[in-house]
Order: structure tokens, then sequence, then C-alpha cells
């Protein structure tokens, strides 16, 4: 028996026999073609785009719109992207400049643009160059007459095991037969773990090496919750397995059963519980697990994939599908956070040398005027039609906040002149994500309407940790006490200036950090909508005077691993299941 230990994306747990399929890694030799060559390579590649296309909208279109919406937008990307003729030209011009074949100029061009997004330190976007590989391999299938491995006449249940999964490889996948996901790479906010979570299949990722040490027809057990995979496991632990999977789905269907009950503390307390969003789709999910609206509205999707920047009707319609679903309850909508640290289609950088610590999220948008107004626009028009709120992100001083107040102030100005509604008394916040911002809150509470602690990020800046390494995982951890005392400032400076606060980093979506930022004073939580009802649990479990008591011993504490093992014991009293 063998045990490694990975990256949890989708929930559940699952037991079978591997399947090891081929990641499809085609390596293209450069072949140098004649002149009179040159058209009917250049029309090769014509055909390869047309018939990807259509393979592609096929696909798409057999997607339910239960479990394939989400799907569905990614699909949509991948579309958008083989549409475009500038790419398409810029291949051809590949074929005649450098007189080599419909192949190589494909294999070329796009891992150019592949590897924009691998070098990047951020995950999120480095986990798109897999996108760019996805339709690499479909466009060389078209022209090389390769045939993806068929999963589709599978009759027995598997686990399927790869290097690296695309989204449009497990969007293919039979949910009746294919039971568990675990693959090398992949991380947390790929597309394919997207995918993997839209499907309902159990899924582990980041397993490094796991393709070298597994057989195909070897028992495997796939648990989503912890991040673990076991090779063929003892007879002892399937029973455990089994009976913890027995177990997890006692859990799920014992939460479902408080969707509809208010997020109240046992003495009283009430706490609005959000959803935090990428797609569209995903407002739906939100509803169905119980939130009470959108709290982070991550808006990166719409420039990611993409060879051109999104229209202002691009993003309208994105936005108001978002608001429509929610109609009065909040939706907040967090202004694109790109940077040089994120590639952005159009405009090329050269590579900073510090990514996180330069030209990213509002610095970004302060320097590019033009597609920061595009959005504001299209936000502005979509808040006639609910409750949008706007939040700008990485604020880390106050002449940040003026000028993208002033920036707003000149759109709405603009949309005045064109006789364009838009909600007057529409809210500006801003992510509090920083040392600065968090030891200037008071001076920001002024200019802002609300505030929402990131605290992925103010945790990597307070701790000079990248969270995307793995090197210093170890270190990355929101318990740390100069986090927590970040944070408590932030909370009392909001308090004292009476302007709403929330919390909307991963350390909301944890049950074991729910009762502190009770205790600090939180009372509105941002999350993903899956862990609503475990989070919505806890709450309705404790009292708010639990929760204070909790808070005051590990203020007092010094240790972070001592403050981390005290909330994941006092939340595994309460909620024993997700542990």
């Amino acid at each position: 028996m063998e045990i490694k230990k990975g990256i949890a994306v989708s929930p559940g747990v699952s037991i079978g026999k591997c399947l090891i399929i081929d990641s499809e890694d085609y390596r293209i030799p450069r072949r140098q073609i004649e002149a009179s060559e040159r058209l009917v390579e250049v029309q090769r590649v014509r055909n390869a785009f047309r018939e990807a296309v259509r393979e592609l909208t096929e696909l798409e279109e057999a997607q339910t719109q239960a479990a394939g919406g989400r799907i569905k937008d990614i699909f949509a990307v991948h579309l958008r992207f083989l549409r475009d003729r500038s790419l398409r030209r810029k291949i051809t011009d590949e074929v005649h400049s450098e007189s080599v074949s419909a192949e190589y100029a494909v294999s070329t061009v796009l891992r150019q643009i592949a590897a924009h997004f691998t070098n990047v330190k951020d995950t999120y976007i480095s986990e798109r160059a897999a996108d760019i590989y996805d339709i690499e391999r479909r466009l060389l299938k078209q022209l090389l007459g390769h045939k993806r491995e068929d999963l589709g006449r599978l009759r027995e249940e598997i686990i399927v095991v790869a290097r690296e999964l695309s989204p449009t490889q497990t969007a293919g996948f039979n949910k009746a037969f294919v039971k568990g996901i675990a693959s090398d790479a992949g991380g947390r906010t790929s597309h394919a773990a997207i995918v993997a979570r839209s499907l309902g299949i159990p899924a582990v990722v980041a397993l490094e090496d796991f393709t070298e040490i597994v057989h195909g027809g070897d028992t495997v057990i796939i648990d989503g919750n912890r991040g673990l995979v076991i090779v063929n496991p003892t007879d002892e632990t399937i029973e455990q397995y089994e009976a913890y999977g027995r177990e997890f789905v006692a859990l799920e269907h014992k939460l479902d059963g408080i969707r509809e009950k208010p997020a109240v503390t046992r003495d009283g307390v009430r706490v609005m519980l959000l959803g935090n969003i990428e797609f569209p789709d995903e407002a739906e999910a939100v509803l169905q697990k119980g939130g009470d609206g959108v709290g982070l509205y991550r808006t990166e999707f719409l420039y990611l994939n993409r060879p051109t920047e999104p229209s202002e009707e691009e993003h309208y319609r994105a936005y108001a599908q978002t608001v429509r679903v929610f109609q009065e309850r909040p939706v907040v909508i967090r202004t694109v956070d790109l940077g040089a640290d994120k590639y952005t289609q159009s405009k090329r950088f050269a590579p900073e040398p510090n990514p996180f610590l330069g030209l990213r999220s509002i610095r970004f948008c302060l320097q590019n005027l033009a597609m920061f107004k595009t959005q504001l626009r299209a936000i502005l028009r979509a808040s006639v039609l609910g409750q949008v709120k706007i939040m700008f992100p990485l604020i880390t001083n106050l002449q940040e906040l003026m000028q993208a107040t002033m920036i707003l102030h000149d759109v709405m100005e603009d949309l005045d002149e064109e006789s364009i509604e838009y909600r007057r008394d529409l809210e500006v916040g801003i992510m509090v994500e920083t040392p600065s911002a968090a030891l200037t809150a008071s001076t920001l509470a002024r200019e802002a309407d609300f505030f929402s602690i990131g605290t992925n990020d103010l945790t990597q800046y307070t701790l000079a940790v990248d969270r995307g390494n793995e090197l210093v995982s170890p270190l990355y951890s929101p318990a740390d006490p100069a986090v927590l005392r970040l944070i408590r400032t932030v909370i009392q400076d909001a308090y004292r200036a009476q302007i709403d606060l929330s919390v909307c980093g991963e350390m909301a979506s944890e049950p074991e950090y729910v009762m502190i930022l009770l205790g600090l004073g939180v009372r509105t939580l941002s999350l993903s909508a899956p862990l609503i009802p475990e989070v919505k649990q806890v709450i309705r479990s404790v009292t708010l005077e639990d929760c204070n008591i909790l808070t005051r011993k590990v203020l007092g504490m010094n240790s972070e691993r001592q403050i981390a093992n005290y909330l994941r014991n006092a939340a595994r009293k309460i909620l024993p299941e997700a542990f």
C-alpha cells in the first residue's frame, strides 16, 4: 500500500481500478516545405480550425444544462480562441515566412502563447496554460489524424489517472463509469478541476509522480476531501474508506436539509453567507447551497484564454446573467485582477523579477484606462438589474482608491451624457489584502463604502510567503498571529467607520476559522458555494459567547501551530464529519 498526498479539488471518496490515459503530448519536428507547398499547408491550417470548431461545438451542445453550465463557459472560451482570425493569421504567416509545415506552425505559435501563462508565478494564471495545450492538441489531432483515447465505451467503473487532464477530456468522461480522477499536475483553480467539481467526480491533483508509481488495473482510493490517493490499499483500509464514503454522503444529505434555514448562531446572531464565483452559471449553485448572494465575483475569466480583450457587451451579458439570478440580493463584482504577472492577450510585457510586487490588479487598471473603463461601463449598466456593488482589488493606499473612484465617476458622467441608466446609489468598496491597507484601514474607510478582507493575499504579503511555491507552502497559514492581528485591526476600523465588512478569502471557507472570525466581529462571509452548508452548520451550532471565549484564548497565543491545532480541535468537536 502506498499513500500519495496532493491537492483536493473535488470532494468525495471513490474506490476502483485505475486506467492510465495518454496525455497526448505531441512532439512535432520542424519540417521545411517548398515554396510551392505553402498554399496547401495554409489550407490545411484553415481546415483544422474549421473541424476543431465543429467538434468542440458538438461537445459543448452535448452538455446538459444542469451539469454543463460552467463547462459550456469554458468551451465558449476555447471556441472564441479558435474563431479568432488573428490567431489563424499568425499561424499561416508562420507557414509563409518560415516555410514550415502546418503542424509545426500550429505547435510553435500556441506553445509560445502557453509559455506566457506557464512562466507566471500566479497559480491561477499559470494553470490556464493547460487550456492552450488542449487547443493545440485538438488542432494537431485534425492535422495528424490521431484520435483521442475513447472512454465513451467503458462498461466498468474506473479511476482515471493521467499526467494532466484538459477540460474537454474531463467533460467527455461518463460519470456512470469514471468514479475518480488523479493527476500528476493541476491545481485548485484549473479548468479541469472546475469541470470535475461540476460533474461531481472526486479528484486529487498535483500528485507529482503518481503516473510513475501506479499501474493500469491497480486498485486506487481517491480521497477528494483530504487530498489523498492510496494505491493497492489493504482490505482493512478499503473497509474504512467505504464507511467514510457513506458518512460523507450522509453528511451531504444532512447539510442539504439546512439549505433554507438562516445562518444564525444559537443565541440569535445572524451571519450572511455569500458565494465566490468565477462564471455566471455558478450563481445558481450559490442559491442551491443556501447562499445569500455573491460576495466576490472574480471577472478574470472574461480575459483569459482568448486572443482579444472582451467587449463591453460581453462584460455586460456575463454580469447581467448573474445579477438576474439574485435580483435584489447583493452581487459584489470585483474589477479585473490582471497585471504583469498575468498575460493579457493584446499586451506583451517584459517579465518582471517580482510580479506579485509589480504592476498588477488596480495598478494595472490605472495604467490601462480604456480597458478599465470598458469594464466599469458594463458593471454600471448591469447595476440597474439588482443590488450590484463594485469592489477594487489590491488597494494599498488612499491615492489608488481616490484615482479608481475618480475614473468611476468619469464613466458615470459619460453614461449620463449618453442617457444610459445605472444605479446611482451603487456602493463602492475595496479588498483589503496588503499590510499597508490593513494598517491604514481607518483612513481608507472614509472613502470606501465597505471592506472585504482577502485573506489569501493578506497572508502571503504579511508572511512574505509565495502561496504558489511548494517549497515554502508549510509557512503559509492565516492562523499566524501576525495575520490575525491585522484582520482584527481592519475589523475594528470598519466598525468605527460604520461600514460593512466581509471576509472573502479561503479562510472563510474553512470550518476551523468560523468561530474566530465571528469572535473578531465578522458577520459576513463569502466562500465557495459547495462549502456553504458546512460553514452554516458550524454557525448554527455555536453561540457568540463561545466564539468570543475562543477568540480571547487564541489572541493570547504566540505560535501559529498552537493556534491552528486549537482552532481545528474546536471545529472538530462541532462538525466531526468534516474532518
